[in-house]
């Protein structure tokens, strides 16, 4: 079994591929993460954040709509990165529609869809 510090480890190490543009590598690492931990977010962000620097935001679209996400925080979080990913995609209208739905509350879905639309944090 994979502890959450190797898993950690793990995710740091799929998004620095992802970041240096190595999108082969960090599908391998984010695959793998998502078999081991189903239940989270991270991954399948990873995944999309990986495929976006890769010019795959259309892909990365997809992933996000297809995922499910029980926990409420996981779906809003995914959400807004798919907000993002429809930016990339070249659908703007549908992007801003979707990330101000999100837009209120102080979970971390609501808070990126706040720093996309340009929007004041809230201060608790």
């Amino acid at each position: 079994m994979l502890s959450a510090d190797d898993a950690r480890l793990l995710a740091e190490v799929g998004f620095l591929a992802a970041g240096a543009g190595d999108a082969a590598r960090a599908e391998i690492i984010f695959n793998a993460l998502r078999r081991l931990r189903p239940d989270r977010a991270y991954p399948v962000v990873g995944l999309a954040v990986a495929w976006m620097n890769a010019n795959r935001a259309h892909d990365a679209v997809r992933l996000l709509e297809g995922t499910v996400a029980p926990d409420p925080a996981d779906r809003a979080l995914l959400d807004a990165w798919r907000g993002f990913a429809l930016q990339l995609s070249g659908r703007r209208a549908e992007s801003v529609r979707l990330l101000e739905t999100l837009a209120t509350g102080e979970s971390e879905g609501a808070r990126l869809a706040r720093g996309l639309l340009g929007m004041p944090q809230v201060n608790g």
